[in-house]
């Protein structure tokens, strides 16, 4: 069985003083087996993408709560959201579009359920490739990477996540560095909360995503909420 390390995660100085209620979940993931996603999942997934359709037949998205938070996050860093925005609103936005996500696996299924019913950016990583020490800060100038949409994205003014191999993840769109497969025994899961959600009900929220993984995909989960 493949060791689990334990990733822990700060939030640097620049960020805080630009969002001072800026918090993060991180959960880390032991000895799961990530499979093809079980007929519960998918079922969920498509029942909830429908009923959020008709929900946006007359709604605003920028309305939506979460989604407006987090697009003002974008703009207090320097990122334009009508030009990148957040993982959950562009969810949202295929949605309105009946654009339906289809089932990848069981664990980036259940990742985007709960991007879905949190309305906030969620990314999981294939722990192998990450290092212990994550840090959340703000992308530099010439800071950028390849992510899973298959360009090269600039990280300027973007909230980003980086261990000492440099960045990984985002909100807008993850690197294609660390993408969890089939083949993941030990991953880790970082939920880009609301600054406004209090820590109790964060915690609650985290609390009730770990438990519907580990459920799922076996293992154990550790958790934290850093604010």
């Amino acid at each position: 069985m493949e060791v689990a390390r334990l990733h822990t995660i700060s939030i640097s100085k620049e960020l805080k003083q630009i969002v001072p209620d800026f918090k993060i979940g991180i959960i880390n993931y032991s000895d799961i087996e990530v499979i093809p996603s079980p007929q519960m999942i998918k079922g969920r997934l498509q029942l909830f993408q429908e009923s959020i359709y008709f929900d946006l037949e007359n709604a605003n998205i920028n309305d939506i709560p979460s989604i407006k938070e987090w697009r003002e996050i974008f703009k207090a860093t320097g990122k334009d959201p009508n030009r990148y925005r957040h993982s959950a609103e562009a969810l949202y936005r295929r949605i309105k579009k009946q654009n339906y996500l289809q089932p990848i696996n069981s664990s980036i299924d259940l990742n985007n359920f709960f991007s879905l019913q949190f309305g906030v950016p969620i990314g999981i990583y294939d722990a192998r490739n990450i290092s212990e020490n994550i840090a959340m800060q703000i992308g530099k100038k010439d800071e950028h990477y390849t992510g899973l949409n298959g360009r090269s994205n600039s990280l300027e003014h973007l909230i980003i996540s980086a261990d000492k191999s440099g960045p990984f993840g985002s909100p807008f769109v993850d690197s294609n560095r660390a993408p969890v497969t089939f083949e993941t025994k030990n991953a880790v899961q970082i939920v880009y909360l609301q600054p406004s959600t209090p820590i109790a009900t964060a915690a609650k929220m985290i609390e009730s995503l770990m438990n519907m993984f580990i459920q799922i995909h076996g293992g154990e989960g550790h958790l934290a909420i850093i604010d």
